[in-house]
C-alpha cells in the first residue's frame, strides 16, 4: 500500500469512526442533534460536530444552520465551537463561519498511528521523573493548574472535565502524569472509544523547562501500551503546532487538519 493509500484508508476510517461517536456524556452534559449536526451542551463552552458533508447542507441552509446553533447558545450566555476539519465540504463553510460571527483559533493537525508502531520500551525522562497514574480529586486540580501554567489562560474547567470522565466511565479514560520532587511537570490522558478501532491521546501539556526531555514521549509510549491491552488498533492525537512534529517523527501519520471556529457573546 502506498503512503497515499494508507493516509486515505486512515482518513476514511477517522471519518467514518470519531466524527459522530461520541463517549457517554458526563453528568450535567446533554447531546442533541440538529438534522446531521450534534450539539453537545453542558461543557465549558458548547461544541458542534457532524459528518465531512455536513448532512447536504450548502448556502443558505447551512447559514440557517450555523445561526441556529449560535443563537442557541448565545440564549445560554455561552460560546460556542464549531469544529472544522481541513477536508470538510462545501470548501465556503470557513466563510460562512466568519460571516456569521465565528472566529478561528489555532489550527489543530491529526496525525494517527498504529498501536503496534508505539507500544515499544522507551527510555524513560530523567531518573527524578515519575510516571504514575492519576484518580483522585486533588491531583485532577494539580492538573488543571498545571494547564493553566502552560496555556496561561484559566484551564480550571479540566478538573471538573476530568472528573466527570472519571464518574460516568471509570475506564473509559486514563490520567497519568510526569512528576519531578513533587511538581506536576507534564499531564497527558488516553480516552478510549469503545465500538471504534481508535484511542485517543489528549492534553501532553509540558512545563516549558522540561521540554525537550522525552517527557512527552514517555507519556505516548505510556499511553500507547496501555492503548494495546484495550486492543485499539489505532492512536489518533489532534497535535499542536508544538506537538505536531514530535509525534511525526515517532510515526504519526498526518491525514487533515481541524480548526475550532468559535463565537462569543459579547462581555
Amino acid at each position: 500500500m502506498t503512503d497515499t493509500d494508507r493516509t486515505a484508508t486512515l482518513l476514511a476510517a477517522y471519518d467514518a469512526q470519531m466524527r459522530a461517536v461520541q463517549p457517554t456524556p458526563a453528568p450535567g452534559i446533554t447531546y442533541e442533534h440538529d438534522g446531521a449536526l450534534l450539539r453537545v451542551v453542558g461543557q465549558h463552552r458548547g461544541f458542534v460536530t457532524g459528518p465531512r458533508d455536513w448532512g447536504g447542507l450548502r448556502g443558505a441552509g447551512l447559514d440557517a444552520a450555523i445561526a441556529r446553533q449560535r443563537d442557541f447558545f448565545a440564549a445560554r450566555g455561552e460560546a460556542v465551537e464549531w469544529k472544522v476539519r481541513g477536508h470538510d465540504v462545501p470548501a465556503d463553510l470557513p466563510d460562512r463561519l466568519r460571516a456569521a460571527g465565528f472566529v478561528p483559533e489555532p489550527q489543530e493537525t491529526v496525525v494517527i498511528a498504529p498501536v503496534a508502531d508505539l507500544a515499544v520500551p522507551t527510555p524513560a525522562p530523567s531518573p527524578e521523573v515519575t510516571l504514575r497514574r492519576i484518580t483522585d480529586d486533588a491531583d485532577l486540580d494539580r492538573v488543571a493548574a498545571l494547564e493553566t501554567a502552560v496555556w496561561g489562560e484559566d484551564m480550571a474547567w479540566i478538573a471538573q472535565y476530568l472528573r466527570g470522565r472519571l464518574t460516568v466511565d471509570p475506564d473509559g479514560t486514563e490520567i497519568y502524569v510526569a512528576e519531578a520532587s513533587g511538581e506536576l511537570v507534564s499531564a497527558a490522558w488516553v480516552a478510549f472509544r469503545p465500538g471504534t478501532d481508535f484511542a485517543m491521546l489528549l492534553g501532553g501539556s509540558t512545563l516549558a523547562a522540561w521540554r525537550g526531555q522525552g517527557v512527552y514521549r514517555a507519556l505516548v509510549a505510556l499511553r500507547a501500551t496501555r492503548a494495546a491491552a484495550r486492543s485499539a488498533a489505532y492512536l489518533l492525537v489532534e497535535a499542536s503546532d508544538d506537538s505536531a512534529p514530535i509525534l511525526k517523527r515517532l510515526g504519526f501519520k498526518a491525514v487533515t487538519t481541524t480548526t475550532p471556529y468559535v463565537w462569543t457573546p459579547a462581555g
